[in-house]
């Protein structure tokens, strides 16, 4: 009797590592760390023009920007200058990463609408992803580190986090600071200068 109840427990053990190793393959590369990426990196997030996963990760030793946008704001046409900081430092290892959001009820549209209206308004062709919550309880992995490691949260669009070539965090920037801010352009540049 005791033996047919230590085969029901260890089926029940089984069962439950099965359902925990399927589990964490159904959740992707995001849940598995990639070796060389940095933990800031190390998330899979959708590209805005498909909706195909992309890992951050293929970011490594970049500077990068990462800003929360929307389509309706008093700071939208910050798209413009942030396309400009891409195009003058890409080829210096710099990205501006746009993260759409309607956490401040400005971004409605689809994923599609956004798409459409960044590259026929603005001309963006920076890369961009899907509609992303970044603010409480429902936001991204993403966002939860970037506010865990900076003490702060977007507290409206265009918020920006400049991670360097290391893959941390360098600094937070409110969004009344533009993409031509002198302090901000100067941080980017030093980045820049940086080894990772």
């Amino acid at each position: 009797m005791k033996h047919v109840w230590n085969q029901k427990r260890l089926a029940i053990a089984a069962a439950g590592l099965l359902a925990w190793a399927a589990q964490g393959m159904a959740a992707g590369p995001a849940a598995m760390p990639t070796a060389g990426c940095p933990a800031l990196l190390n998330h899979t997030v959708e590209r805005l023009q498909d909706e195909k996963p992309q890992s951050l990760c293929q970011y490594s030793g970049k500077v990068l920007l990462v800003v929360n946008t929307a389509s309706f704001c008093g700071f939208t046409s910050q798209y413009k200058g942030l396309e400009a900081l891409h195009t003058k430092y890409k080829d210096q290892g710099f990205a501006v990463l746009g993260f759409p959001s309607n956490d401040f009820s400005q971004e409605t549209g689809s994923n599609k609408q956004i798409a459409d209206f960044c590259e026929n308004t603005f001309g963006v062709k920076f890369p961009m992803f899907t509609k992303t919550q970044v603010t409480g309880d429902g936001a991204s992995p993403l966002y939860k580190q970037l506010i865990a490691e900076s003490g702060q949260k977007p507290r409206w669009n265009f918020y920006k986090y400049l991670i360097g070539r290391d893959g941390k965090l360098v600094d937070s920037y409110g969004s009344v600071i533009g993409p031509d801010s002198k302090s901000l352009v100067s941080a980017i540049e030093k980045s820049l200068k940086t080894a990772p």
